[in-house]
């Protein structure tokens, strides 16, 4: 099917993030793409073999996603655990599930070290946002997927 979307599995109401919950998108869209089978729900963070719950991840020093796809930054827990491996793992398999499913499309959910389409948490563990890519979103933009925030639902929508 032409316009099928990678979405993070979280905005679907998946218990897959850090702190075990989901983060339901309630939006007529949703309903609608979901109905059509256009949606292909991932949590790349799962998908690099990360376990939930989990310790909550930022990355390092105010960078962001394509500073680790470049191996000048790390993601690292507030237990200081450095999970770099299992996010660029989950960004590959991001990217290989969106080819396989013929996704010219993503829609994920903001914030996220992984999936962070406009903003990223700042890697003080401090709650302030910057601009910038998730490991996963600066991975698949790198590969030509045009990336959406859940804030941008109506833009993706003229996209298809």
């Amino acid at each position: 099917m032409a316009g099928r979307i990678l979405i993070s599995a979280c905005l679907l109401g998946q218990p897959v993030r850090y702190d075990g919950k989901g983060k339901p998108l309630v939006h007529p869209f949703i309903d609608q793409w979901k109905g059509e089978g256009r949606l292909v729900p991932l949590c790349p963070e799962l998908a690099g073999g990360m376990s939930v719950p989990r310790p909550a991840a930022e990355i390092e020093n105010g960078m962001t996603g394509e500073d680790v796809l470049a191996g000048r930054a790390r993601v690292l827990e507030l237990t200081g655990g450095d999970v770099t491996v299992a996010f660029t793992a989950g960004a590959e398999r991001a990217l290989a599930a969106a080819r396989q499913n013929d996704c010219r499309f993503a829609l994920l959910i903001d914030g996220s070290p992984s999936c962070g389409s406009q903003m990223i948490y700042d890697g003080a563990f401090s709650g302030r946002k910057i601009a910038g890519h998730g490991v996963t979103a600066a991975l698949l933009r790198r590969n030509g997927i045009e990336i959406f925030a859940p804030s941008q639902i109506d833009d993706l929508a003229r996209s298809l």
